[in-house]
């Protein structure tokens, strides 16, 4: 049977997992179709559009009136 034959402390235990971690893929982006903001896959925009369709209702801020 296998066992280790020293203590691993806990920074190198951290190192092994934070490398193993580090290789998978980070989580793709894609664009609002409706306000165009970069946005997280499966996941609400800020403009309040999911899957083209609005779910939230948000107050947009008013925008700055140019003279």
């Amino acid at each position: 049977m296998a066992v280790p034959k020293k203590k691993v402390s806990k920074s190198r235990r951290n190192m092994r997992r934070f490398s193993a971690a580090y290789k998978i893929d980070k989580p793709e982006s894609s664009d609002c179709a409706a306000c165009g903001n970069v946005k997280r896959p499966h996941r609400v925009c800020k403009c309040g559009f999911y899957d083209g369709k609005q779910v939230i209702a948000v107050n947009q801020p008013n925008l700055p009136v140019q003279a």
